[in-house]
């Protein structure tokens, strides 16, 4: 049996040889002795007894038996060799009894190099063994700027709390993307029961992805498993039977094979004005009536961002009333978000605005299922190629508020309050606060968070004393409150100065007739792997600024003067020299900050008194935005 055995493993290697050959291919094992940093560069760290998955065993220590093996560790040594005979033994030792003593072996970039037992890793990979039982010494390299380096510690840092070796990822960030995609917290250990089931999980998934040709992607299995999980919840994937997860992932193949490219976005910085042949136009006078839906996560009479998109479908009625029929949802949430989009898909829209950041998953995964249905997600810096995402350049807005506010200080002390530390929020803050500056040198910006634990945000201003204030953007209607848009006090009594105002209605007005007119194929290249966002402005009518009959008639004319500059392109608020409360961002007169470096934004302008707070220094009801769009700063 042994001999037969070692004829078939000898096959095997003498056809992964010649393969790897014709490749141009080291056609034997890889040699750690010959990629391992140099003396010095490096630190071992011994780890014990470990279950080292088999696929991940890929080479020897040393040079001496490398050439032994293949490259896939099957025998290429001749069949009446000493080498051959002992390795028929073991192959009769494994069928009899089962290989039991540990192998000896290094491991580096989560890669394993044999030093004792060779042969046994040959026949038990021949076998076909899962995993095998190995004493494991570490070998830690320096760290660097490498992407596989940093990528390499961050394993490190996720496998003292998860000692699993078997997954392994092509994007920074990944690991602890994967701790908390799980439900755990970062730095929180796992049960042995959480081990096994992950396991299983992923063992599971890792056969399909497999079998469906997964090794013919450029990506990891681990990258589309987490990719999978993100979208769908581990849970949810847990409870899924076989053959259900099998039709789950069919459905998702597309998904995983766009996760090879570069997650681009196509950013669409004004409307489409491509002009249609006369006949396409004439063909859309026969399109059927649009049937939208909007779903919200609060109400219009509780959340003045609800309100402002609620103000939106209406206009679209208006402006549409023979084209156009709407419906909305309310208090959406991440747990009911597809029960939702179901219905409205149900009930036969066939356009749907998810009108918060928190349901771009529910939205992805509803595009993915429902490839004639368009789905659009108001979020920034989101890049998926099966939605449309889009939402206004509301830093131009900022900036005409904080030249407001400059001009009106009294005493050189504004306060903004911003809600949540997520992408274009920062942009937001820091714009204000430029606008102050260059009106007034010496503003200072005194920084709140309305979402921050265990803050009285009226006693901080009380003891700031700042004489302008940037609230709310705008009132919903069953509140009597003064406290939005720029204002300060008058006798104690607030008086509004400016508000910024988003007009969604022209934006879903301005999208719906490049779908009324043929013109949304145009942005829509099926060649593409970019995802599409719409990010619009000033110039285009999605937000304005509104000042009150108490600005004086000089603030005003400077506020035309620099809406006018914005609008046509002259000015861009992040333009010139730039300092951030870190250093110069910039020392470039003629520097033009570009929109992607905008939409990122993770540091706060220097005339800025405070910070961007950790998620887990906010109210519980941000979670959900945050693990979608939060800032991550460079210091945590």
């Amino acid at each position: 049996m042994g001999r037969e055995d070692y004829s078939k493993a000898f096959k095997l290697g003498k056809k992964d040889y010649q393969a790897r050959m014709l490749r141009g291919e080291k056609p034997t094992l890889q040699v750690l002795d010959d990629i391992m940093p140099e003396k010095g560069a490096y630190h071992e760290i011994p780890l014990g007894l470990v279950q080292i998955p088999a696929d991940q065993i890929v080479g020897t220590k040393t040079v001496g038996r490398s050439s032994s093996f293949s490259g896939n560790f099957m025998p290429i040594l001749r069949e009446d060799s000493e080498f051959a005979s002992k390795w028929s033994n073991l192959s009769t030792s494994h069928v009899e009894e089962g290989i039991r003593d540990p192998i000896k072996v290094y491991e580096y970039m989560n890669k394993f190099y044999v030093e004792e037992g060779n042969k046994r890793v040959s026949v038990m990979k021949f076998f076909g063994v899962v995993s095998i039982p190995g004493n494991v010494i570490r070998i830690v390299p320096r760290r660097s700027e490498d992407k596989e380096n940093k990528i390499y510690y961050e394993f490190m840092d996720f496998y003292q709390y998860a000692p699993i070796n078997y997954i392994w990822f092509s994007q920074e960030g990944s690991f602890a993307k994967l701790q908390e995609a799980v439900g755990k917290a970062p730095k929180e250990a796992w049960t042995d029961d959480e081990l096994l089931k992950f396991s299983a999980l992923y063992t599971r998934f890792a056969a399909e992805y497999k079998a469906k040709g997964g090794s013919k992607l450029k990506i990891t299995p681990g990258d589309a498993f987490l990719s999978f999980i993100t979208l769908y919840g581990y849970d949810v994937i847990d409870g899924k039977t076989t053959n259900e997860l099998k039709e789950l992932m069919a459905k998702s193949w597309e998904e995983f094979a766009l996760l090879q490219e570069e997650q681009e976005i196509d950013l669409k910085m004004k409307p489409n004005q491509e002009k249609k042949p006369l006949l396409s136009i004439l063909h859309q006078m026969g399109m059927p009536k649009l049937k939208i839906a909007f779903i919200y996560e609060k109400t219009p009479g509780t959340s003045a961002w609800t309100y402002a998109h609620e103000l939106g479908r209406l206009y679209l009625e208006q402006t549409f009333p023979e084209e156009v029929g709407t419906v909305f949802y309310e208090n959406g949430t991440k747990d009911n978000i597809d029960s939702l989009i179901e219905d409205a898909i149900n009930s036969g829209c066939n356009l749907i605005f998810t009108t918060t950041p928190s349901f771009v998953q529910g939205s992805v995964k509803a595009a993915i299922a429902n490839k004639d249905i368009r789905i659009m997600n108001c979020s920034l810096n989101t890049s998926h190629r099966y939605i449309r995402t889009y939402y206004s350049r509301m830093h131009e807005a900022k900036f005409l508020m904080g030249a407001i506010a400059g001009a009106m200080a009294e005493n050189n002390r504004l306060t903004y309050i911003a809600d949540y530390p997520i992408y274009g929020s920062i942009a937001n803050i820091n714009a204000f606060a430029l606008g102050a500056k260059m009106i007034n040198p010496r503003a200072e910006v005194y920084l709140e968070w309305s979402t921050m634990k265990d803050v009285d945000i009226d006693e901080r201003i009380r003891e700031t004393g700042a004489s302008c204030i940037s609230g709310m953007d705008m009132v919903i209607p069953e509140e009597a409150s003064r406290f939005f848009g720029i204002y300060h006090f008058d006798g104690g009594r607030p008086r509004n100065l400016a508000m910024p105002l988003y007009h969604w209605g022209k934006f879903y007005e301005q999208l719906l007739r490049t779908i009324m007119d043929g013109t949304w194929k145009y942005d829509d290249d099926p060649s593409s792997t970019k995802a599409i966002n719409y990010w619009w402005g000033l110039s285009e009518g999605v937000i304005e600024v509104i000042c009150s009959q108490y600005l004086p008639i000089g603030t005003k004319r400077l506020v035309e003067l620099l809406r006018a500059t914005i609008s046509s392109e002259l000015f861009n608020p992040f333009s010139g020299i730039l300092y951030s409360q870190n250093g110069v961002v910039s020392e470039d007169p003629d520097f033009h900050m570009q929109p992607e470096e905008i939409m990122t934004m993770d540091w706060l302008a220097d005339n800025v008194i405070g910070s961007i707070p950790k998620t887990e220094e906010l109210k519980e009801n941000a979670e959900p935005v945050m693990k979608q769009q939060g800032v991550t700063t460079k210091e945590g």
